[in-house]
């Protein structure tokens, strides 16, 4: 009997933790052919969400989770859940329940016929704001045409990922994850579904603007050198109309004895080009940040305790 791995990265859940639970469980009755582990992510929750997860653990051995010391980050949460899942196939899947979890069974189906990585792409975004939903398109159009990783547009995390993807992740150690890019630069055989996303069943979401503009960041200088080059082709193109308008300056002066402009002109060039370099050091910045927090070699996470879910836990 072939094992499912359902990665759930948790943090401040507790609303909707008890749906999500249901849903899979009657997922896993629908579908006695394949075995099945819930694997839980607590990710730092401040709320009751660890607790709930420890009473069904307590009482159902399909129930495992990892409870990091602290607050990571969904990304780190996710190869948190990767380095611990023990299935054939991995399906990761957020506790919102924005994903449908009656998806997965089309997602084995597919999996059986040989493909590696079954993504889920929306169709429609329910619950989602007009100018998230635009900033997301135009972020994914210019993510595309900066690198040669095909990113997919309108994808998250959910999707089944074969044991050998799962794998391949687990040895990319990058302490800033863009996890997104990572299923597309892997490779594997892919094969793509569509769906209608959901609002959130319950709770509030974590992603506000600022976590969104870091996420951003991270996935272009994550897997491409597109804004270094850009800010030198900027530094090129500027310092060549700089020097054309010298050249004018000092045509006019010697043919027509026109005076040069004043201090106006002069402090408009002087913040212009102080803002272009400014610019291109907060890009090259960017890049020596990452660089400066990978070479620190830290571990991605530390585990406060990890319940594989084969025993009964006994209740606290």
């Amino acid at each position: 009997m072939k094992k499912i791995s359902i990665l759930i990265p948790a943090y401040n859940e507790q609303e909707v933790i008890g749906h999500l639970y249901q849903r899979l469980g009657k997922l896993a009755n629908d579908n006695p052919a394949y075995e099945f582990e819930f694997l839980f992510v607590n990710d730092g929750s401040r709320d009751k969400t660890m607790s709930i997860v420890e009473d069904y653990a307590s009482k159902d051995t399909r129930v495992s989770y990892v409870n990091l010391s602290r607050n990571f980050g969904k990304e780190i949460a996710m190869i948190a859940g990767l380095d611990h899942v023990t299935g054939d196939a991995t399906v990761i899947i957020d506790a919102d329940l924005q994903d449908p979890p009656e998806l997965i069974p089309k997602m084995i189906k597919l999996w059986e016929e040989g493909y590696d990585d079954v993504y889920a792409k929306r169709n429609s975004r329910d619950g989602e704001s007009w100018l998230k939903k635009s900033t997301s398109r135009l972020y994914y159009r210019i993510l595309q045409k900066a690198t040669h990783v095909p990113i997919q547009q309108d994808t998250g995390d959910f999707r089944l990922l074969d044991k050998r993807c799962v794998k391949a992740l687990t040895q990319i150690r990058e302490s800033q994850r863009y996890t997104k890019g990572m299923f597309s630069w892997i490779g594997y055989r892919k094969k793509e579904i569509r769906y209608d996303r959901d609002a959130r069943a319950a709770g509030v979401t974590k992603w506000n603007y600022p976590k969104l503009i870091n996420f951003a960041i991270d996935g272009l200088t994550s897997f491409t050198t597109a804004p270094l080059r850009i800010s030198s082709l900027l530094g090129i193109v500027v310092s060549f109309a700089a020097f054309l308008f010298i050249i004018i300056l000092i045509v006019r002066t010697a043919l027509f004895g026109d005076p040069v402009d004043g201090y106006p002109s002069l402090m408009a060039v002087v913040l212009f080009l102080g803002g272009v370099q400014l610019l291109s050091l907060g890009i090259i910045g960017e890049y020596i940040g990452r660089i400066f927090n990978e070479t620190k070699n830290r571990p991605l996470y530390f585990v406060e305790e990890y319940h594989h879910g084969k025993a009964v836990k006994k209740a606290r």
